[in-house]
């Protein structure tokens, strides 16, 4: 902690700048430990009385190095390293993946596993806003949120791990398709949840809409504009609730969106209240997504018929020796993509995530570039907190919703 203008020095000024009374800001560390910043975030404001004047967000305490390890993995191994990208929306991350190396190759993916892939990533959405919801309210001091909105959250880890074996770094989507065949029984566990889930959303909201203290410290903070926001390069929730109805889903279609009946909720006072209705009205559009996906999954292949490109079944490789060589050299040295570039988005829950792909034609990507949403928002924090309270500094930062790894690979 330290003063840009200490006492002595305050002395040593001109009397007629003393009786002036000329102001003094304190630069204040918030990070990297601090636990509202969720993650390993420094962030320094500078201080005068309790009114933030300046904020510069501090990242790399985090740095990954996931894009460089990303040239020296075969196209496949680099799947996994996606998962850990951002770990809240793993499969928005494989799907961008998977899209942009499927974009290379020119691969038709079958519409059963374009199905598959929207359920699982929609389900992906309501698990990261559980968290968001469930962490924003904790640190404006709604505990018990915390608590229903994990409840929630583990019946869908649980729903990852009937269907990958894995509950968060599922590596399900993969290049071609999915990674195993979807699990017997899985309509009925995706049903129960997921048509038991609205009437939780109108729990949270009743919880959290009757508490004075969460009105009081959400409404009217943090209030930034729609053109800040666009120069900045801010996308998701955060530019949906200054009014702009831009989301990739609906905008862009990939996958299969295009074949669902959804809106894309929007409001316009731009403050810490409204990126909250943002996100519950999404929870329930992702809802209405599930369950067409769930009642009108279409019947055919999880993959692509690509040989030397997608592994082949176990069975196959008991009867068949070119299966068996398929897989052998899948393995052990991966597969060539023909040299080119691509460039996928995809909407994660925080925003616009891309990822540009370049191949020179090897078994590894020549580079791997993401696009991260997180990022993007997060050079609004300057302006976001400028001139505003240090005491609701903490209800803005998590109105943003990033996540450090998704910041700093």
């Amino acid at each position: 902690m330290s003063e840009q203008t200490s006492a002595d020095e305050q002395a040593a000024l001109p009397q007629e700048e003393q009786s002036a009374g000329k102001r003094r800001t304190m630069t204040l560390n918030m990070g990297p430990q601090h636990p509202s910043t969720h993650g390993v975030l420094r962030i320094v404001v500078d201080l005068d009385g309790e009114v933030i004047r300046k904020a510069v967000a501090d990242i790399g305490f985090l740095h990954t190095g996931i894009e460089k390890q990303c040239e020296v993995r075969t196209w496949q191994q680099v799947v996994p390293l996606t998962d850990r990208v951002d770990y809240l929306a793993n499969l928005s991350n494989n799907l961008a993946y998977c899209l942009a190396v499927e974009k290379l190759l020119g691969m038709e993916i079958p519409r059963h596993a374009q199905w598959m892939r929207v359920m699982l990533t929609e389900l992906t959405r309501i698990n990261s806003h559980l968290v968001w919801l469930g962490t924003h309210a904790l640190d404006i001091g709604a505990m018990t949120m915390f608590f229903y909105c994990f409840r929630e959250r583990e019946n869908i880890l649980r729903l990852f791990e009937m269907f990958s074996g894995q509950r968060m770094m599922t590596s399900y989507f993969r290049i071609g398709g999915l990674a195993l065949e979807a699990p017997r029984g899985w309509q009925h566990a995706v049903g129960k949840f997921i048509r038991a889930f609205p009437d939780s959303i109108e729990q949270y909201e009743n919880l959290l809409n009757a508490n004075p203290i969460w009105m009081e410290r959400t409404k009217g903070i943090a209030v930034m504009t729609l053109d800040e926001m666009l120069n900045l390069g801010v996308t998701g929730p955060m530019i949906r609730a200054a009014g702009l109805a831009w989301d990739i889903r609906k905008d862009e279609p990939y996958s299969a969106y295009d074949e669902f009946d959804f809106q894309v909720p929007t409001r316009t006072e731009s403050d810490v209240y409204a990126r909250f209705q943002v996100r519950m009205d999404e929870l329930r559009e992702s809802t209405k997504i599930v369950i067409q996906a769930m009642e009108g999954m279409p019947e055919g292949d999880f993959q692509a018929e690509a040989p030397g490109i997608v592994l082949p079944e176990r069975e196959a490789m008991k009867t068949q020796m070119e299966a068996m060589i398929y897989h052998f050299k899948i393995i052990s040295e991966g597969f060539r993509v023909p040299p080119g570039e691509a460039y996928v988005a995809v909407e994660s829950p925080r925003g616009e995530l891309g990822y540009y792909v370049v191949s020179d034609g090897a078994t590894n990507p020549y580079r791997v570039f993401m696009r991260t949403p997180s990022f993007g928002n997060l050079i609004a924090l300057g302006p976001m907190l400028q001139d505003k309270l240090i005491a609701d500094s903490i209800a803005a930062l998590g109105s943003m919703d990033f996540v450090l790894g998704d910041t700093d690979r």
